[in-house]
This record gives structure tokens, sequence and C-alpha cells, in this order.
């Protein structure tokens, strides 16, 4: 079987059509393959989890490349709809009602988040002082069996016909609830603003927008996550070196 038409193009990896109503997501030539594999087994891990999403198939090679394929989700990017409306409120509602549905899991055969944190913190450029203190707090979170998402965004839920489809499981681990939705506001609110932006400030200010907006959907505050807050974002400096603390404004 030879892939199809590309239908999507990331960072990782090219997307094509495929048999029968399903994709094939080919990763780029030089991606790790555990990597790869750890994708693959994730998707597996949450199969038959009663949320919308695509479902894993098999993980095959072809002419070097590692794939895996899923099934066909049509439709728009929950971000994609929300540029075009503007609707933040609705964003916001549509994110809690998939999240929820994601958070309701326990799961056991998956990364603990601690772990992931640890990992990324002993990696990032800071002080052996700032190391040790934010080891010292990632120690101290709520254990947890929780699933987490870990890359939880507009930009991986889709509007299909049966409604919030949730995609990229790459970054799943077992934690605190209030790990993944910290990790959500982090990524909404305190990541940069893309270059090129024409109205850096207005991206900014919406960027935040959604980010309450959210947090008021969960029945959450600021304050209910700073620990967490304060841990990804040193986590985020060995995770994505080039964010820099001051992107956006200081995490609390």
């Amino acid at each position: 079987m030879k892939p199809g038409e590309i239908i999507g193009v990331g960072n990782t990896a090219t997307v094509y059509e495929w048999e029968n109503g399903k994709v094939v997501k080919f990763f780029r030539e030089g991606y790790p393959h555990q990597d790869a594999i750890r994708e693959f087994e994730n998707a597996m891990a949450v199969n038959d989890m009663d949320f919308l999403k695509p479902k894993a198939y098999e993980f095959i090679t072809y002419e070097g490349k590692n794939g895996i394929v899923y099934d066909k989700v049509t439709g728009e990017s929950l971000l994609d709809w929300t540029l075009r409306t503007g609707n933040l409120k609705e964003c916001s509602i549509l994110m809690a009602k998939a999240h929820e549905a994601i958070l309701k899991y326990d799961i056991r055969n998956v990364p603990d988040y601690k772990d992931f944190l640890i990992h990324q913190i002993k990696k990032a450029s800071i002080t052996k002082e700032e190391r040790r203190k934010a080891l010292h707090l990632t120690d101290q979170l709520e254990d947890g069996t929780t699933l987490c998402h870990g890359d939880f965004h507009p930009g991986n839920l889709m509007l299909s016909p049966g409604g919030i489809s949730v995609i990229d499981f790459m970054n799943i681990c077992r934690g605190n609830r209030l790990y993944d939705i910290a990790r959500t506001v982090y990524l909404i609110e305190y990541t940069p603003v893309p270059d090129g932006a024409d109205n850096p400030q207005e991206v900014r200010a919406l960027k935040e927008t959604l980010s309450r907006f959210y947090l008021v959907q969960m029945n959450l505050t600021k304050d209910d996550i700073k620990d967490y807050l304060s841990a990804i974002s040193v986590a985020r400096l060995g995770e994505c070196p080039k964010e820099q603390r001051e992107a956006g404004k200081e995490v609390p």
C-alpha cells in the first residue's frame, strides 16, 4: 500500500491519505525510533477509552520511514475556529468539556508526570539553586493516576462532525489532574506570541483571556495551580530552550 495525498505537515511528521478512511502519519527521517514507538504505545493505551479521538491501528515502516496508521479526522482545529470567530468563551467551554472527558480516566501503564518534569528541569540552563528549588517543589506536588494528555490546547482539538476530537497523545502521562490543567494554562497563556504576529499585545491579551475563561470552566483559579505552573515554567526551559521566562509575562 502506497500513501496517498498529503493532508497535513507538521514539525516532526507528514500525514498522508491511507486506505479505508484512514491516514498514516510518517515521521521525518532522523526522528528517533523510540519516540515514534512511544507515540504508538500511548495511542494504543487510550484506544478503548470513551472520548472522541482518532483510533490507532498499526505501526508501519515504509521506504525507511516509521509511521502510525490512524482513523482520519475531518474538520477544523479549535484553534483555527477560534481565530476565525473570535469566540473565546465558546472555545473555553468546548475545551473544558473535552478535557474533563479525558481527566475522568485513571491509567497506570504510562510515565509519571513527575518523571517528565524532573527530566526537563535537569536539562534546563538554570543555576544550581534554581534547579534545587524546582526539583524540591516538584517532589512536593501531589501524586496521582489520572490520565493527563500533556499537550492539551486548541491546536490539538478538532471540530469534527461527532464533536470535539482530541489528537496528539505523544506526551500522555499519569498524575494529578491539576498538573494537566496547569500545563494547558501554561501552553495557552505563557508560551511566546508567534513570530510575525501583527499585534503582539492583542494576541497576548487574547491568550490571557482564553486562559481565564478556561479556568472558570474548570472551576479553578490560578492560585489552585500556582505550584504546578511554577514547576512547569522551569521544566519548559529544558523542554523548549528557546522559550524565555519573560515570554508573555512572568509565571506566578
